[in-house]
């Protein structure tokens, strides 16, 4: 059905055909979650997944169908990027579909109505299945880490994990906050504020880093008691792409990321010793992709800009594609092919 639809939406600016998916999921009646095979179960920072494949942060920005895409067959799904404050975000034309290319590149700038807004709306919804909050700071905001650290009190309520988003591109200086010691202050500041019956914290970091900078960041992830790294967010480097948009700003996510994302993986997972349980993201768009990521050492993996290519049945049919990939190998679960590789 989607390869009946999609020249549809690609007659659609990006944005808005992206807002007229948000209004057509809200429409559809509540559904049972799928049922996933055993073999795809796992625990991570004590969290029960029923499938390692997850939506990432960025499509579903203010919480609002979080249940209709776990229905579709995603086993998590993040919300978010969600600011104490709403903000408009970033001027129009903002979001860019590189078909040539299977990218997209953004520059929103965290757009959203606000903690308040979500967490009203996602304290409606019964409890099921596994879905986090991305947090962020606002723009104009004079105390970035005091962001963070209501970001984690207000939307802890209702996340079965919270993720601490520093690595955006698109908000000015906001990556200045993975230098050494701001990192360390932030990530203090996060410790202190999280409940000890709270959800586990991950961290999102970016690919665009130097040598030494993953070890700084494992240490400082350690230190503060952070459940999970998120490796890893859009790019500002531009490899070789075909299309004529490659030279508007904002960060680069799709098939070009794949190849950063996945070194920045494996450094990570060299970096941590296995000891950080580790989350991927960037350029994954099939089974294959999904599979050499987990044999890199990625406990769960996310997807968003593979959707806007591939349709929404991509998550069940990654699913599908690693079910039949523990079977031909003899594994019992997904947890044992973790690191494999």
């Amino acid at each position: 059905m989607y390869r009946m639809i999609r020249p549809l939406m690609f007659a659609l600016d990006a944005e808005r055909a992206h807002r007229a998916t948000i209004r057509g999921l809200s429409l559809l009646p509540q559904r049972r979650l799928p049922d996933f095979p055993a073999s795809l179960k796992n625990e991570v920072a004590g969290l029960r997944f029923s499938s390692p494949v997850g939506l990432a942060a960025g499509f579903d920005k203010d919480g609002e169908v979080p249940d209709a895409m776990l229905s579709l067959g995603f086993g998590f799904v993040e919300v978010g990027t969600i600011t104490p404050r709403p903000q408009l975000g970033n001027p129009r034309p903002r979001l860019f579909r590189l078909v040539e290319d299977e990218a997209v590149i953004n520059r929103m700038g965290f757009n959203n109505h606000g903690q308040r807004s979500a967490l009203a709306r996602l304290q409606t919804r019964e409890r099921r299945g596994v879905v986090g909050v991305n947090i962020g700071a606002n723009k104009d905001s004079a105390n970035r880490v005091a962001d963070y650290v209501a970001g984690v009190k207000t939307m802890a309520p209702v996340a079965d994990y919270l993720t601490v988003n520093i690595s955006s591109p698109n908000t000015p200086g906001l990556r200045d906050l993975q230098a050494g010691g701001e990192l360390v202050d932030l990530l203090s500041a996060v410790a202190e504020a999280r409940a000890p019956s709270g959800p586990p914290v991950f961290l999102k970091v970016a690919p665009d880093l130097e040598p030494g900078d993953h070890d700084r960041i494992v240490r400082a992830a350690k230190d503060a008691r952070i459940d999970a790294l998120i490796v890893a967010n859009t790019t500002v480097s531009r490899p070789p792409l075909k299309s004529r948009l490659a030279g508007e700003a904002g960060g680069l996510s799709g098939a070009p990321l794949k190849p950063l994302a996945q070194d920045a993986l494996r450094t990570f997972r060299s970096a941590s010793a296995g000891e950080l349980p580790l989350i991927a993201a960037g350029g994954i768009a099939s089974a294959d992709d999904a599979w050499q990521r987990i044999l890199a050492g990625a406990s769960l993996i996310q997807l968003y800009s593979a959707l806007v290519y591939h349709g929404p049945g991509l998550a069940r049919r990654i699913a599908d594609g690693l079910e039949a990939r523990l079977a031909e190998r003899g594994m019992g679960n997904i947890a044992e092919a973790v690191g494999s590789g």
